[in-house]
Parts: structure tokens; sequence; C-alpha cells
């Protein structure tokens, strides 16, 4: 005899005597892709375009090759800006969710080799937060766009 584990019960207990409605647990994954998208897109908008107190494509690219030595300095400012921004864009929309994401994680695979020297915490210049956002974007390849996502919307199993 075999047990039946219901995969997806009917209620979330959160506490002694507090459910959480199942349905409302389907935002847990759209709320990871949606904020990691969100939250790339204004550091793109600094290295594409200047926003936000950025330097744009020539000065993110100088500070690229002469500080970091990414060279073509511009190069690898242009294409971070462009899978920040529209990568970004793309899992805020979950629109070729698992491309976007596989994008995002190599680019933080090379920010975490350059703060890699600098030790683990972001305080010292450390890989602690490109590291966490590879997870992330690691986490959004394996899961793809999944619910309220275009992917999920046009039949896309990419």
């Amino acid at each position: 005899m075999t047990a039946h584990i219901d995969q997806y019960p009917a209620t979330n207990q959160l506490s002694a005597g507090t459910h959480l409605p199942s349905n409302v647990s389907l935002l847990a994954y759209p709320l990871m892709r949606v904020t990691t998208g969100l939250l790339l897109m204004p550091h793109g908008a600094q290295k594409l375009f200047g926003l936000f107190g950025g330097y744009g494509l020539t000065g993110t690219g100088m500070y690229f090759g002469d500080t970091l030595g990414l060279q073509p300095g511009y190069l690898f400012a242009l294409l971070a800006g462009l899978v920040e921004f529209f990568g970004g864009l793309a899992l805020v929309l979950g629109l070729l969710t698992r491309p976007a994401a596989a994008a995002v994680a190599v680019m933080m695979a090379v920010a975490i080799s350059v703060h890699l020297p600098n030790g683990f915490f972001w305080t010292s210049g450390g890989y602690e937060y490109p590291l966490m956002w590879l997870v992330f974007a690691f986490a959004l390849v394996l899961g793809g766009g999944r619910e309220f996502s275009l992917d999920r919307r046009f039949g896309w199993r990419i």
C-alpha cells in the first residue's frame, strides 16, 4: 500500500489556526520572476541610457575596460545593459523566459568572476549579490515562464 501525498493541498497552513488559500501560492513563482526582472531593468537603463545616475554606454564601457579589464569595454557594457534591461523586461512579461534567464545567469557568472577577488560580502565589493542573481536566474531557467507568463499564453515550452 502506498500513501498518496497531495502535491497541491487545498490550503497552506501559515501558523496554528491560520490558512492561506492554495491559489494564492500560484503567485510565488511569478512574484520571483517579475521582481527579478524589475530589479534588473534599472541597472540596464543606467548602462544603456545613463538613467538613474548611470554613465551610459560610453562611461560604463570605459569603466568596464579600464577598471575591470573587460575588453572591449564598450561591447561588454552594451551586452550587460541589453541583458539587464531587455532580459529583465522579458522576465517581467514571462516572454522567452528561459533564454532571458540564461543570459542573466551568464552575465552574473561574469560579474562573479570580477567580484571574486573582493571576497564574499557585497559590502566589500564581493560576489554575494551577483551570486544571488545567478541563483534566481538559474531557478527561472529551470522553471520557465509558468503561471501568468506570455510563454504559457502562447503555449511556448522554451
